[in-house]
């Protein structure tokens, strides 16, 4: 401890508080774990190609755990109607049928009813979302058409610049920081269109988990089961679609904080290829790893989302000349038994799907995990020395303790992302779509905190991004979608290479007509 301390006084300025010192010390021992992984295999695979077809076994044999939860152990809260789709809400507001007003009105009283029990929303911006209602309204009233998105009530995850707020980042010391001169990019776009933002929704502290527990807001809760967590670290954005509190939200992903809670949840998300929709007025985390991305209940509605930000149509396809296989080895492993029956029903339909065995996987997971603590610590270096003793507990250990590695070991892992990325590549020159589960259990119990890996408990707040974190760690687009298993959600992704979002939705589509993809039988009940 006193090396520790010796540290710390030279990289911060300061001596770690009692209360720090063991936290920083187990994150520490947990990084230099994953350090020795990327080290060990860049070591022994160099030269080697890591990344090939190995097989068309369809069995899902190394996998298996059954579903721990029964029906009566779902605690979901009372059931509301679901929204309509985002079309058909637009289309009566666009024809005046419907004001845009009365449906801001509708959300913000399923935000009254709601939020109480899932805590998926932070701050409702009333005022703001009906002076916006009624200007949509005002154009409809006019002859002016609002656009494809009129009057469809949206929330943004709390680290969205919204003008005239303080980007809190999901933290209770930025409750104070400086207002916002302007919007985000990404809720320009969509009010451009004629949506309504009506609210901030809860996530980690500064994105930093895979939860959803945040010290000041509270943990935002599964409306599956509320006893059981949403996910993270965009858990408020996934709670707050998948309990019908709002139909549209966009959220961030970083490692894998869009597509866990998607799959937690039972709802769609899409995280973009890297730098593929604007990130300006978005709070920065990692951000060579950072993106964002929509939610949405159903296919066609994370479609249309996705189209006005990037503000462009995706091109038709037949997914008939997709190339399509299945992630093996790391994404095989430690998987419910429902989620291997499913997987194994898309793979019959596309008749066997050649498998493929990324050896690198488990590795990139490291260098991802290592890269973000270094990254995020050095983006919070300044804000530690003022005031470490002011971050939640959960996410300072972390912070400090990446700060504390030194800047060679962050060459080495931005030297294993250049050649991971490579090896995809490689892949992706054999095929357009790639399959992989998108979290290997369901949502962990909250009093319960952990997930089984490899037979051993660890906690849920660090792993259950096990394998959203390679496929992030190569920038790649990635769409979650929900599987119809009975029970709790799971969920899988759809990957591809950079830039093939519109294959993503073409083979989505297409297993979403064969009854592959979609609501679990559990209704979900808020």
């Amino acid at each position: 401890m006193v090396e520790l301390q010796r540290s710390a006084h030279q990289v911060l300025g300061f001596h770690l508080a009692p209360e720090c010192v063991a936290g920083v010390a187990k994150c520490l021992d947990d990084l230099t774990a994953h350090i020795e992984r990327v080290r060990a295999f860049a070591s022994e695979a160099a030269g080697s190609d890591g990344a090939g077809v190995v097989g068309t076994d369809a069995k899902g044999t190394r996998a298996g755990v059954p579903d721990p939860v029964s029906a009566g152990e779902v605690a979901a809260v009372r059931a509301t109607p679901p929204w309509p789709s985002l079309l058909e809400i637009a289309n009566a507001v666009r024809t005046g049928s419907r004001t845009a007003e009365s449906v801001t009105l509708d959300a913000l009283d399923r935000i009254a009813q709601l939020n109480p029990q899932l805590r998926a929303v932070t701050r409702t911006l009333t005022d703001r979302a009906l002076r916006r209602a009624r200007f949509v309204d005002s154009q409809v009233a006019r002859g002016i058409d609002p656009g494809m998105l009129a009057g469809v009530p949206f929330g943004v995850k709390d680290l969205f610049d919204i003008e005239g707020l303080p980007n809190t980042a999901g933290a209770q010391m930025r409750q104070a920081a400086p207002c916002a001169h302007t919007d985000a990019a990404a809720i320009c776009r969509l009010e451009a269109a004629g949506a309504v933002l009506i609210a901030t929704l809860n996530m980690d502290a500064y994105a930093y988990g895979f939860v959803t527990d945040n010290a000041f807001h509270g943990i935002t809760r599964n409306p599956n089961d509320i006893e059981r967590f949403a996910g993270g670290s965009s858990g408020g954005s996934a709670a707050a679609v998948a309990g019908q509190i709002l139909p549209l939200t966009l959220g961030s992903d970083t490692n894998g904080s869009i597509r866990v809670p998607a799959a937690l949840c039972g709802i769609y998300g899409l995280k973009p290829t890297h730098n593929g929709l604007p990130m300006d007025g978005v709070f920065p985390f990692v951000q060579s790893l950072d993106d964002i991305g929509p939610f949405a209940s159903s296919l066609a509605d994370l479609k249309l989302s996705y189209e006005v930000l990037q503000g462009a149509r995706l091109d038709p396809l037949s997914p008939a000349s997709l190339r399509v296989g299945r992630l093996d080895g790391w994404f095989n492993q430690n998987l419910d038994a429902g989620l291997v029956t499913a997987l194994v029903a898309i793979d019959r339909v596309l008749g066997g799907l050649p498998v493929v065995d990324l050896a690198e996987a488990e590795s990139a997971r490291s260098a991802a995990f290592v890269l973000t603590a270094m990254e995020g610590g050095a983006g919070h270096i300044d804000s530690l020395r003022r005031a470490a003793m002011a971050y939640d507990p959960g996410v300072r250990d972390r912070l400090i303790a990446g700060a504390l590695l030194p800047t060679p070991v962050l060459r080495e892992m931005q030297a294993f992302r250049t050649m991971f990325t490579g090896r995809i590549n490689e892949v992706f020159g054999r095929f357009d779509v790639l399959l992989a589960p998108a979290v290997g259990c369901r949502a962990p119990r909250i009093d319960d905190p952990y997930i089984d890996v490899r037979g051993s408990r660890v906690p849920a707040r660090s792993h259950l991004g096990m394998l959203t974190q390679p496929l992030s760690f190569a920038g790649l687009p990635v769409l979650a979608a929900p599987l119809p298993v009975t029970g709790l959600p799971l969920g899988v992704q759809l990957v591809g290479a950079p830039g093939s979002e519109s294959k993503l939705f073409a083979l989505a589509e297409m297993l979403q007509g064969q009854c592959l993809l979609g609501s679990h039988s559990q209704e979900v009940a808020t």
